[in-house]
């Protein structure tokens, strides 16, 4: 089936994000809440799904259940986006403006991948 490439551009997102949880772990870890344990497994779970979830809108036989996914990823995501709200030192020196602004991009993302399931 031929998808819009938006629908690619999306899932190119995902997949180039989930790479960069292995080529650059360390900026994860940084903003990884502290509450949760086994942080740089959580790392690791995080960037994969993102593949996976980026490869699976490709796919009709998957597109459906990656977008659930995805939906899914990017609500347990805001625990980070919160956290990250919560200090100076959790802020990983990014402005104060541009996290709360991340908090609506979660849902603006929710709804491009939502958009999808009619498809």
């Amino acid at each position: 089936m031929n998808y819009p490439f938006h629908l690619y551009l999306l899932a190119a997102i995902y997949v180039f994000a989930g790479v960069m949880h292995f080529i650059k772990p360390k900026t994860y870890l940084r903003i990884m809440p502290r509450y949760l344990p086994n942080p740089k497994l959580l790392v690791s779970l995080s960037g994969i799904a993102e593949i996976a979830l980026g490869i699976g809108l490709c796919f009709p036989a998957t597109k459906n259940l990656s977008i659930y996914g995805i939906i899914a990823m990017l609500a347990v995501f805001l625990l980070v986006h919160f956290y990250m709200l919560s200090g100076e030192k959790q802020s990983a020196g990014i402005p104060k403006w541009i996290l709360i602004l991340r908090i609506p991009l979660q849902f603006a993302l929710m709804y491009w991948a939502f958009s999808y399931l009619a498809y």
